[in-house]
Order: structure tokens, then C-alpha cells, then sequence
């Protein structure tokens, strides 16, 4: 069996790991960690603060931690993602306002955010659906015209541009996964990418528990004490160290997803055509880290038959989001106002292909000749 994923593997990571326990620093915020957020700093065009967290889900927390939310307040969420874009928010106290998205990008309605934005508005979660960019200029004007921060879930996006501006950059804050079903990973990870350098210092304090430690062991204060509300958001060395060695192997790892994705787009367009599928990268825009490769069927019976198809024939295909809007935890912690048909009708359509870091020419291959078998 083809699987779905298999997590990078990069040279020497290992040996990294060695020197991160022949150290003796093995908690957060040692040598690795400085090493791999001085990289992801270079990759996002060196003007960021990167926070390495124990995922994308503590970034978002740290992240609605920064926002200071009481109960009243809302944040605007598209119905299709990961539920971490919208628990993080929920857990903190808001209310989530559930938005529709478009079919083409799978991105955020900004037509929606227009229609929900209000005076209890915060701030706005754009999530990168497969490294699409969300934050466009529309965006970023109805957030400044509302004075709402603008949140990027980033987790698809790394290694994405949009024209020549890195993902991740254009909002005041974004967010990274290092997941093992991510590009580069180091198993569970994350970081927070800080855009206003005026939240640095603060959300420095709320990743290492509420103190100062971070201005402590910088030599800018004598002590450090606790001084806000925090929680201990900190990756570990050791991770980090499996994450530099990942992150200097990032341009094999691109090339490689880059050929396949590319394959899959050239050698299936004519089968897709044939039977009703939809390419949605066939339109996208250059810039894409491929992340993802999604096909979109004609309905949901659709859908399930080609997974029973690809599985029976040794490729393990798989669906994605189930929408959050109309979810036991989403009906009670947010609203739909505007409805989200276009996340339901996705939801029920979509398949994504393997795509991973190490996917083989033979692989590709294989995985073609069995999504071309299926109708023809």
C-alpha cells in the first residue's frame, strides 16, 4: 500500500539530536531553537519574530492569549478547517462566527467577513487552505477599516509566496505546524510568526509561563518573575534540533513535492475532464508549497467510491475537513450566520492524493495508473 503520507526524514537529524543531548540543554530556548527560528525568520524575509511552539495549535492559543478576549467578543473563522483555528479562540472565550468559503481557493469569503464584521469583532483566522493565499488586499482593508487583527493560519503555507512576498507576512501574526503530515517536521511542533514587533515582548512571557525568563537569560533583567497570564508553549531542544536539520534540507524537499504535484497536474488532466473532476490546483496560483494535491468529485457518493477504488488498488487516498459550523462543539461555541453551503458541498467532494517529502517516481507513477483505472 501507497500510504497517504510519510513523514521527511532529513540527513544527518540524528546527529543534530546527539549534539542537542551531548549539550546538556535539552529544554526550550537552547541552540537548536534559536538556530531554527533564525532560518524560518530568513524564510518569512528576516524582519519576523518566530516563536517555536509545541504546535500550530499553541501558536493559535498564544496567539488569542495576545488578543486579551473576554466573553462577548468574536472572531471570524472559515467553516473549513482544522479545529484548532477555531478552539484556540473558543477556549479563551469568544464567540466563533463561522464563515462561508470560495470554491475556487478554498480560502475565507472575504464577501462573508464584509457581511458578519461588527463591533464585537477581534480578529479574523485566514487560513492558507494547501498554501493558497487568504490574506489578500481586500482583507487587510476591511480589518483596518474595523481595527481587527488579522490572524494567518499558515499551517499549509510554508515555503508559499504570494508574488514575491513570503506567506505568513502580511498579517500581524501566523502560524506554522511542523506536524509529521507537514513538509519539514519534527513530529509535533509549531511556531508563531510575529509580524507587529510590538507583540514580541508580550508574547514572549505568555510561551515561557507568564514570566520574563526570555529577558532573563537575554541578560536585560537581574530576575525574572511572573508578571501575566502564560502557559508553558515552549518546544523542546531536541525538537528543534530534528527541525534544523529539516529545515536545511527544505529545497530537496520542495523539489521533490514540486516534480510530483506537477506530474499529477500534467498526467490527469485529461482523466479528470473525462469524468467531472475538478483540478483546483490546475488554476492556482504560482507560489504554492505543495502541500496538498485535492481533486474535487461531482457528489459525496462519488467521492466514496473513488477512496474505495484507490484503497482496493494500493493507494491510500483520503478525504479532509469536516465542516466545523454544523459540528456538536461549533453549534454550541459559535454561529453560522450566513450559512456555509460551499464548505459542505467541498467537504463532501474533495480527496487529496499522497503527497509527501520522499514520494518516488514509481510511486507517482503508480498512483496515476490507479486514479486513471477508476471509470475508465
Amino acid at each position: 500500500m501507497i500510504p497517504f503520507n510519510r513523514a521527511t526524514v532529513a540527513p544527518g537529524q540524528l546527529d543534530l539530536v546527539a549534539e542537542a543531548f551531548a549539550s546538556g540543554q535539552l529544554s526550550g530556548d537552547g541552540t537548536f531553537t534559536r538556530r531554527a527560528s533564525r532560518t524560518l525568520s530568513a524564510l518569512h524575509g528576516g524582519d519576523s519574530t518566530v516563536l517555536l511552539t509545541t504546535s500550530c495549535t499553541a501558536a493559535l492559543e498564544v496567539a488569542a492569549l495576545l488578543l486579551e478576549l473576554q466573553p462577548g467578543d468574536e472572531v471570524i473563522v472559515p467553516s473549513f478547517t482544522f479545529v484548532s483555528s477555531a478552539n484556540a479562540f473558543a477556549l479563551m472565550g469568544a464567540t466563533i462566527v463561522f464563515v462561508d468559503i470560495e470554491r475556487s481557493s478554498m480560502n475565507l469569503s472575504v464577501d462573508q467577513v464584509a457581511s458578519v464584521i461588527g463591533p464585537r469583532t477581534r480578529a479574523i483566522v485566514a487560513v492558507n487552505y494547501g498554501g493558497w493565499p487568504s490574506v489578500t488586499p481586500e482583507l487587510l482593508e476591511l480589518a483596518a477599516t474595523h481595527d481587527v487583527v488579522v490572524i494567518e493560519d499558515n499551517a499549509h503555507g510554508l515555503f508559499g509566496h504570494d508574488g514575491n512576498v513570503p506567506l505568513g507576512t502580511r498579517s500581524a501574526l501566523s502560524t506554522l505546524s511542523f506536524h509529521e503530515t507537514k513538509n519539514v517536521t519534527c513530529g509535533e511542533g509549531g511556531a508563531l510568526v510575529i509580524n507587529d514587533l510590538d507583540l514580541v515582548e508580550r508574547a514572549e512571557i505568555i510561551r515561557e509561563k507568564g514570566t520574563n525568563r526570555s529577558r532573563f537569560f537575554r541578560g536585560m533583567v537581574d530576575k525574572y518573575t511572573w508578571i501575566d497570564v502564560g502557559s508553558s508553549y515552549l518546544l523542546s531542544d531536541i525538537n528543534a534540533a530534528v527541525l534544523c536539520a529539516q529545515l536545511e534540507f527544505h529545497e530537496t524537499v520542495q523539489a521533490r513535492r514540486r516534480e510530483a504535484a506537477k506530474q499529477y497536474l500534467v498526467e490527469l488532466c485529461d482523466w479528470a475532464d473525462s469524468i467531472g473532476v475538478t483540478m483546483p490546483h490546475r488554476d492556482a496560483p504560482p507560489g504554492l508549497p505543495d502541500h496538498l494535491f485535492p481533486l474535487l468529485f461531482e457528489g459525496i457518493d462519488e467521492r466514496t467510491a473513488f477512496l474505495a477504488h484507490t484503497r482496493q488498488h494500493g493507494v491510500a487516498t483520503t478525504f479532509h475537513y469536516v465542516p466545523l459550523h454544523n459540528s456538536p462543539a461549533g453549534e454550541r461555541l459559535g454561529r453560522a450566520p450566513l450559512g456555509c453551503g460551499n464548505t459542505v458541498n467541498i467537504s463532501e467532494r474533495l480527496v487529496r492524493l499522497p503527497l509527501f517529502s520522499d514520494i518516488t517516481e514509481a510511486e507517482v507513477g503508480q498512483i496515476i495508473e490507479v486514479v486513471r483505472s477508476y471509470r475508465s
